[in-house]
């Protein structure tokens, strides 16, 4: 058994300052204003259109993260719908494999330091239920039917795309104070690491 902490991986390789001059050159179309392009006029531009609640024109710019976390925190994320996913499958992987390590990773869950009893308990837990999945698959079990005892601390991988504009919205929820905590200790960071990379488009954002 395994336990590790969350962790992302911004699958593209961003050059902000092209995106957003290629965000003016699409929103331009609309107001027809192509003629007011220059070297550094995309920044303001985009500004302008954030503030007017123009955000359809930031559709057309895409971003790919590898979000590794528990399996409850993407029960969160698969619920933004202007999306696309491609998540690790507990019905087609055997985690009593070699290529696993023949045994279950889990997501340390923050609300626990590791000396406490509730930390304990959980582990104690986690530890049980990979003996059994273990000894399902032992006594002929597939992977899907013995994955029915996986619990939501189970380790997974999911690959998240979505454009600017839904970026921002899962932002906005998911660093809320009131979005989960698990949540929040992936979406916070990962904010703060598109700010380092996308320009203007998620400085208001603030959690």
């Amino acid at each position: 058994m395994r336990v590790i902490e969350p962790w992302f991986e911004i699958l593209d390789e961003i050059k902000g300052e092209e995106m957003l001059k290629r965000i003016e050159r699409i929103g331009r179309v609309c107001y027809k204003s192509e003629d007011k392009i220059t070297e550094d006029s995309a920044v303001k531009f985009v500004g302008n259109i954030l503030r007017s609640g123009h955000e359809s024109v930031i559709e057309h710019e895409k971003i790919s993260v590898r979000i590794v976390c528990d399996r409850g925190v993407t029960h969160e994320v698969v619920r933004h719908r202007i999306a696309s996913y491609s998540q690790e499958s507990t019905r087609y992987c055997n985690y009593s494999k070699e290529k696993f390590g023949k045994e279950l990773t889990f997501v340390k869950p923050l609300y626990w330091e590791e000396d406490c009893k509730e930390y304990k308990l959980w582990l104690d837990t986690m530890q049980n239920i990979e003996d059994t999945y273990n000894k399902l698959i032992e006594m002929g079990a597939e992977a899907q039917q013995a994955r029915s005892v996986l619990p939501n601390s189970l380790k997974t991988e999911i690959v998240v795309t979505m454009n600017l504009r839904e970026w921002r919205h899962f932002f906005k929820l998911r660093t809320a104070k009131r979005a989960h905590p698990q949540m929040r200790e992936i979406a916070c960071p990962l904010l703060e690491a598109f700010k380092k990379v996308v320009p203007v488009i998620f400085d208001d954002i603030e959690y």
